[in-house]
């Protein structure tokens, strides 16, 4: 029998990985900056003595009425924008487990186990918080399990540490299946009523464009058309309308043909759309959903008092850390790793603090539990952004005691003496 070396907890990766991490962080990191600007403006004009124009602004409704699409800007933004986000998410998703790193199993298994654990253990603490409350609570057992990686890695950006590549790719994979996760829970969970009709005639142009993006066409003036009746079937059928980017993004081929240059289309599709998610689509739904008064329903301290709001916050800023440090530690126990030279578990602390900064899958889910524009929606938002707030300073405590380590280890990444283009530390032997 051949006894392999045991795998090391967050080793570095391939430097095309690594690389392609990279541009992505640095358009998810633009558009986190983009997300809060919207957050914070949306925050203020919802307070201020104009707060009647955004409300009036956010219920202008739009689209035929015969279809069941007069929806308002708040909705379309929910409904019709975050398809494109977790359009990209199952992109990115796809990805990494058909030609990333992730594509190996030991390596998969890492961020998949802290995903899961870091949904479970602040269901469970909402649970936990709401148990004993009043009627309808427990329908925001969900708000608090996701992450947002754009808001998550504008705070990263903000405090400026030099989080190792591998500590990053670890992040961006947690957010990404925790994502696809969320997507699940909203579908079997938030489903409040299900048309069997629409969600077959949904599989007829699902499966067009399926069969012509396996044929590696980019037309969009034919692809378009087939995504947005998908999207409008799946709205139809009672089924949250963005599960249908999830979809799409599923039938998207990642390897490109043998004899075709340039990327595979997965990757060309996501070269197109992130920036459209993460400069448009995000922000303007943070904008239309983070507008909540922190004077209705009692004021805010009446809010921070709520069992839903208290739930959230325990679950954000105690929760997720607790869950993905303990699924990483039961990683360890039962395939024999251990974290790689020079980490220690003030990095992984760090990154599931982080992790605990919660928000457009948060806001979304909050509306879907408790209605949007409902008291405890409002309380579910305030928890949503105190606990993110939260949950990113002590993230920021933590990296900031560590950045002098992350500054060596990102020194050591970026050395070429042989200046082909790639850090000499990827082109060693790595065990």
């Amino acid at each position: 029998m051949i006894n392999r070396p045991a795998p090391n907890l967050f080793a570095r990766g391939s430097w095309a990985e690594v690389k392609r991490i990279g541009d992505v962080l640095r358009t998810e990191t633009t558009g986190g900056v983009l997300l809060l600007a919207a957050a914070v403006l949306a925050l203020a004009w919802a307070n201020s003595p104009w707060s009647g124009g955004y409300h009036t602004v956010s219920s202008v409704k739009l689209g035929p009425a015969a279809w069941h699409l007069d929806l308002t800007l708040a909705e379309w933004a929910a409904d019709g924008l975050l398809a494109i986000f977790f359009f990209v998410a199952g992109l990115e998703l796809k990805r990494e487990f058909v030609s990333g790193d992730l594509r190996d199993p030991r390596r998969a298994a890492l961020p998949v186990a802290a995903a899961i654990g870091g949904m479970a253990v602040p269901a469970a603490a909402y649970v936990a918080v709401n148990a004993s409350t009043a009627h309808g609570s427990l329908a925001g057992w969900a708000v608090p399990t996701a992450t947002d990686i754009a808001f998550a890695l504008a705070v990263l950006g903000v405090i400026s540490t030099h989080l190792p590549a591998a500590l990053r790719t670890f992040l961006l994979a947690l957010a990404v299946v925790d994502d696809l996760l969320a997507i699940m829970v909203i579908a079997l969970f938030y489903t409040a009523s299900l048309s069997l009709v629409p969600l077959l005639l949904a599989v007829l142009p699902l499966a067009a464009f399926g069969i012509l993006v396996q044929r590696r066409v980019r037309s969009w003036w034919v692809l378009l058309p087939l995504a947005a009746t998908t999207w409008a079937l799946v709205h139809a059928s009672g089924v949250h309308a963005t599960v249908a980017g999830v979809l799409l993004a599923f039938t998207v081929p990642v390897l490109r043909r043998a004899e075709g240059p340039g990327p595979g289309l997965a990757e060309h599709f996501e070269h197109r759309w992130r920036p459209v998610s993460a400069a448009f689509a995000v922000p303007v739904f943070a904008f239309f959903a983070a507008g909540v008064s922190v004077t209705a329903g009692g004021g805010f301290g009446a809010a921070l008092r709520d069992g839903v709001t208290v739930g959230i916050v325990v679950g954000l800023v105690l929760g997720k850390p607790i869950g993905i440090i303990a699924s990483t530690w039961l990683v360890q126990r039962f395939t024999r790793a251990r974290l790689a030279d020079g980490l220690s578990w003030w990095d992984v602390s760090g990154l599931g603090l982080l992790a605990g900064v919660g928000f457009t899958v948060s806001l979304l889910i909050g509306e879907l539990a408790f209605g949007m524009g409902s008291v405890r929606d409002g309380n579910a938002k305030v928890g949503i952004l105190f606990g993110s707030l939260a949950a990113s300073v002590l993230a920021a405590v933590v990296l900031r005691v560590r950045d002098a380590h992350y500054r060596r280890l990102c020194a050591e990444e970026t050395v070429d003496d042989d200046a082909d283009g790639v850090p000499d530390v990827y082109q060693r032997s790595v065990a």
